[in-house]
């Protein structure tokens, strides 16, 4: 017999039957099934950052209308990371550790943990909307959560650092 690689065909059931689950609840939830009147809406579910799948982030305005950003950076330092607003955008940058070298002949059975690199990725944070100012940015257990406040004065300045910190750290 051969030595082979095999799928693994069950994960993959796994995977089908929850997207199916997902897509029935997202589904029912828009267009009323059990019939509520309500009609599909699918921008609820749109992507607005479709070009970074790296790293993983979730973006969400709050009831008050301010834009939070959460970026998911397990294994970089504060230092790694350079947030910065530059016009319309939000621009993130990180820079990987040395030494986190994948052992030499490792055979993985997952692999979904990245620890790269990453230069300018911008988010549009429209200029006329959101307090520059204000922005804030806080890193804690691998998470850093930005928070970008409405507007509700005159246009800052075009091109701004943002310190970031952890909880109890003066930035």
């Amino acid at each position: 017999m051969k030595n082979r690689d095999f799928t693994d065909i069950s994960s993959i059931m796994d995977e089908i039957f929850s997207a199916a689950e997902e897509f029935k609840s997202a589904f029912g939830e828009h267009v009323g099934y059990p019939p509520r009147g309500k009609g599909f809406n699918w921008d609820a579910q749109k992507d607005f950052y479709p070009f970074h799948s790296y790293p993983p982030a979730n973006i969400y305005m709050t009831d008050d209308k301010t834009l939070v950003m959460e970026f998911a950076l397990a294994g970089f330092r504060e230092s790694d990371i350079e947030l910065e607003v530059q016009g319309e955008y939000l621009s993130l940058s990180a820079t990987a550790p040395d030494g986190e070298v994948p052992p030499e002949n490792a055979h993985y059975f997952k692999r979904r943990l990245k620890l790269k690199s990453f230069r300018d990725q911008k988010y549009y944070v429209p200029e006329d909307k959101f307090d520059r100012d204000k922005v804030s940015a806080l890193f804690t257990n691998g998470i850093l959560r930005v928070t970008i406040p409405p507007r509700e004065g005159a246009k800052p300045e075009s091109s701004r650092k943002i310190p970031i910190t952890r909880p109890g750290k003066n930035g």
